[in-house]
């Protein structure tokens, strides 16, 4: 099992420590699952538990300089390590201007994601920083576990208005409640509303437009023949809401968001080589 990669671009670095940042805002420990094309970042608290649950993914090739792998196997060709990503951020932090950072898998006492940062310096040489980041190794047993999650058969997909404007409205709620309900229709219009004993506060968005999803296998089509003005909600847990807002460094170029009737809100959020998807269970 062997895995090293290296980037070179500077552009490319910024963008990896962004996208990292975000993910260490959502999860204290990921897994971080390697393929010969792609990385993966994987939070899979059962939904079933109240967890919320995160997968992102990336091509290497629009990263990385420079990637070789070595499977568990030959026939399954992939690594999957347990890492806490705050760690792996701040690794990154100290590459802002790096010539180049390296990342390899190594086994120091115990297995590492070596992080070794090549410093600009006035002299010839350069400086190396290194930073060891334990990771735990998953067998191959328990890969199953950590699958892509379906997407479920939505009742309402929207697209969501600018995060900027959702997080200082979630930020303003989450001081009056501990939940949010998010509803909206195929109309484009989506509501984020709190109600308590004392207050009732309701933010108004429209025009935001439905995605076309494809209706080829007929599971998504069920819009047809819909009242496209009643609205699908889900009452939520705030802070993971906010968690998702604030931590937002991935300026995505899409955003959506699929509502499963009192069941649970999906968002997704696609950058170009990049998409992150999150969800958060409906609290009854």
């Amino acid at each position: 099992m062997r895995f090293r990669a290296k980037i070179v671009d500077l552009a490319c670095l910024n963008h990896f420590s962004r996208i990292i940042n975000t993910i260490a805002k959502l999860a204290k420990t990921c897994i971080l699952r390697l393929t010969v094309c792609k990385l993966y970042f994987i939070l899979s608290d059962k939904v079933a538990n109240g967890g919320a649950s995160m997968w992102c993914e990336l091509s290497q090739g629009n990263f990385f300089d420079e990637f070789q792998m070595e499977g568990v196997a030959a026939e399954h060709n992939e690594i999957y390590l347990e890492l806490v990503p705050e760690n792996l951020s701040r690794a990154l932090k100290t590459a802002q201007n790096a010539k180049a950072v390296k990342i390899k898998l190594t086994n120091k006492h115990c297995p590492c994601l070596s992080v070794a940062v090549e410093l600009p310096s006035l002299s010839s040489s350069s400086r190396i920083v290194t930073h060891d980041i334990p990771v735990g190794v998953i067998p191959r047993r328990m890969w199953n576990d950590f699958r892509e999650p379906s997407v479920p058969d939505f009742d309402v997909s929207i697209y969501l208005p600018a995060l900027k404007t959702m997080k200082s409205v979630v930020e303003r709620m989450k001081n009056l409640s501990n939940f949010i309900v998010i509803e909206a229709n195929l109309s484009g219009e989506m509501n984020l509303k709190i109600e308590t004993d004392l207050v009732s506060v309701t933010t108004h968005f429209k025009d935001l437009g439905n995605p076309p999803w494809a209706s080829e296998d007929g599971c998504q089509s069920s819009a047809q023949g819909r009242d496209l003005g009643s609205m699908a909600e889900a009452c939520i847990d705030i802070k993971k809401l906010q968690q998702l807002l604030a931590g937002q460094q991935v300026n995505p170029t899409k955003a959506l968001c699929n509502i499963v009737r009192k069941r649970i809100v999906h968002f997704i959020l696609l950058h170009e080589e990049v998409s992150l998807q999150y969800f958060i269970p409906a609290v009854a």
